[in-house]
C-alpha cells in the first residue's frame, strides 16, 4: 500500500499563499545550495498530486515544463476537463477516488496544496504524512493551509529542523499502519 505525503511551505500564521495565489513570500528563505530536504524526499515519490493553482503558478513562475521534464506522473486536481499533456493528467473526477486506486497500487504520493486539494485529502483521512516547512514571515490574510471542515485527527510528532534562514520544519505521521 503506498502513502501520500504532504510536503508544503506556509507562513508562520497559516497560509500557503498571498491573495491572488502569491507564493513570492517564500524567496525569503532562499537560499543557493539549500532545499529544506525536497530532493531527498522526492526520491521516495512515484506520482505528484497539485491543484490546478498551484500547477498554474508553478507554470507561469518556473516554467510550463518544469512537470512535463519530470518523468512522474503529475495529477492536477480540476474542475475544468483537459487532455493528457505527457505525464500531466488534468484530473476533474473524485479525487479520494484517485488517491485510494493510487495507493492500492502501492505509489507514493507527494501533494504540494493547494488548500482546497489538503481539505479533501484531510476530510478523507487520506494524508499519511505532512512536512510543513513554516516559513518566518506573517501575512495576515491569503490562502489558508488547513481550510475549515475536516475531522479531527490526532497526529505523532516524527522530526523537527530548524534551518539558519528562520525556517522550521516539522514532519508529522498519522500512525494507522
Amino acid at each position: 500500500m503506498g502513502k501520500l505525503s504532504l510536503f508544503i511551505a506556509c507562513s508562520i500564521d497559516g497560509y500557503i499563499a498571498k491573495e491572488n495565489d502569491d507564493l513570492t513570500f517564500l524567496k525569503t528563505v532562499e537560499k543557493e545550495g539549500e532545499d529544506y530536504g525536497y530532493a531527498k524526499f522526492v526520491q521516495g515519490i512515484d506520482t505528484y498530486l497539485i491543484g490546478r493553482k498551484t500547477y498554474d503558478y508553478v507554470a507561469r513562475e518556473i516554467g510550463p515544463d518544469y512537470y512535463i521534464k519530470n518523468e512522474k506522473e503529475v495529477y492536477v486536481a480540476t474542475r475544468t476537463p483537459r487532455e493528457r499533456e505527457g505525464n500531466l493528467i488534468f484530473y476533474s473526477g473524485h479525487l479520494p477516488e484517485l488517491v485510494y486506486n493510487l495507493k492500492a497500487q502501492g505509489r507514493n504520493i507527494y501533494c504540494d496544496g493547494g488548500g482546497q486539494v489538503i481539505k479533501t485529502l484531510l476530510e478523507h483521512h487520506l494524508i499519511d504524512e505532512m512536512i510543513i516547512s513554516t516559513v518566518p514571515v506573517t501575512l495576515g490574510n491569503g490562502v489558508r493551509l488547513f481550510q475549515a471542515g475536516f475531522p479531527e485527527a490526532k497526529w505523532n510528532l516524527h522530526e523537527v529542523k530548524a534551518y539558519d534562514t528562520g525556517l522550521v520544519q516539522v514532519r508529522w505521521g498519522l500512525d494507522r499502519f
